[in-house]
């Protein structure tokens, strides 16, 4: 899929005009939410939701319009990954106001997560994947038969 800088662009505005709504203020307590980010091949357009499926932001990505490939879903999501992560790296989501750890999160046309793009968390949390998790009922169970000897 070709991507151009001005997708790129409708994409960043879109997320910062989704998480403009959470900027700190003095007067508002944290957040407890995640942003889900729904891609619609079939309009182009990028929609902003929260926790609660409400819409924060929309827009037409020009890129995604007449995309007919069936990666679509794939490349959406690498893309957004890699849009998130740059935003990321220049401090865009800093001063939100929302309580760690939270997510920007792929969902589907029923907002079902697909994939998590970013997490946005202290330095000490830890997340458990599958790569952390392979092998854990061995180890544990050779650990278990060393200790019982």
């Amino acid at each position: 899929m070709k991507f151009s800088e001005q997708s790129n662009a409708s994409i960043v505005a879109c997320i910062n005009e989704a998480v403009s709504r959470y900027q700190k203020s003095d007067e508002m307590d944290e957040m407890v939410t995640d942003i889900h980010l729904l891609p619609k091949q079939d309009t182009g357009e990028l929609v902003v939701l929260d926790d609660e499926d409400e819409e924060l932001a929309r827009t037409i990505v020009e890129d995604w319009v007449d995309y007919d490939g069936e990666d679509f879903d794939r490349e959406s999501e690498r893309i957004l990954k890699h849009v998130l992560n740059d935003m990321n790296a220049e401090k865009s989501f800093d001063q939100l106001n929302i309580m760690k750890p939270y997510s920007f999160v792929l969902v589907d046309d029923d907002c079902e997560t697909v994939s998590e793009l970013l997490l946005m968390d202290d330095e000490d949390t830890l997340l458990i994947d599958e790569t952390l998790m392979k092998g854990l009922d061995e180890d544990l169970n050779q650990f278990l038969a060393d200790l019982l000897k």
